[in-house]
């Protein structure tokens, strides 16, 4: 079964130090994408990027090696990937004797299989420039003087967008979404960047729909695709992009992105939080 019950999480775990790809899990998108009238073809392009803090594993003479895995799961696969089992799996190469080559080529054929798309897999040192702290940029709306009162569940009803001003390119962000694990109910923690060219999107209707995901149970990747689709049918931009970065649990953080341009191809900025 493909079913979020069904999956370790939530479950006590014995942590294999040998590596076993049966251990991820993979979660099919269609259901919940059809919650939200999601049906192909997409309405965005986009992809999922996994950053995993804590890889490791063993060279010919048994020294240990560790990096940061980058890891693109594309928007358009049939599945997801459960964290925790996506964790166990990467843990499972702690005492696997493997060339680095090797082991690229081990977890992108594994992680390719279990989302039934290419995924793209990236090994860099711990030391790497490229993961510098560089926050999303964007305008804050968080420091907006409201009451707010109503924390779940997310209301599309907030959105608006003065369609009578002349069309805008904006870039907006808020560090206040907070989203539960559908299994767990354990808090997601994240920041959330949206960036569009239409009529001036209502901010302080904009921050009261994010914050109303704060009691919502689901996964990172169906939050992200829940606010594209609602900002779409309530304010009707001509482009928009919507890019989430969560805070890391587990040693794993989850950043998915959508956009209305095929040709986007996002950046992986390590936030403070992250």
């Amino acid at each position: 079964m493909s079913t979020p019950e069904h999956s370790p999480l939530g479950k006590a775990t014995a942590y294999a130090d040998r590596y076993d790809p049966s251990l991820l899990f993979p979660i099919p998108r269609e259901h919940k994408r059809v919650e939200i009238g999601v049906i192909d073809p997409l309405p965005f392009t986009g992809v999922d990027i996994w950053n995993a803090y804590e890889l490791s594993w063993l060279d010919a003479r048994g020294k240990p090696q560790v990096a940061l895995g980058e890891f693109r799961v594309p928007a358009d696969s049939p599945n997801i990937i459960e964290s925790k089992s996506f964790k166990l799996y990467l843990n499972g190469f702690s005492q696997e004797k493997i060339d680095t080559p090797v082991l690229v080529d081990t977890l992108a054929r594994d992680l390719s299989a279990a989302a039934g798309a290419p995924v793209e897999v990236t090994l860099s040192g711990p030391c790497a420039q490229t993961h510098a702290i560089t926050d999303l940029p964007g305008e804050l709306l968080d420091d907006q003087p409201l009451e707010i009162d109503d924390y779940g569940p997310p209301k599309a009803d907030y959105l608006s967008a003065n369609h009578d001003a002349e069309p805008v390119e904006d870039i907006l962000l808020s560090h206040l979404l907070r989203s539960n694990c559908p299994v767990t109910g354990q808090p997601d923690w994240g920041s959330v960047q949206i960036a569009y060219r239409g009529a001036p999107i209502d901010r302080a209707g904009l921050l009261r729909y994010l914050v109303s995901f704060r009691t919502h149970n689901e996964f990172h990747e169906q939050c992200v695709e829940r606010i594209f689709v609602d900002l779409m049918a309530r304010c009707a931009p001509m482009q928009l992009t919507v890019y989430a970065r969560y805070t890391r649990r587990g040693g794993l953080d989850i950043n998915p992105f959508r956009s209305t341009d095929p040709q986007a191809v996002p950046g992986n900025p390590r936030g403070a939080r992250q």
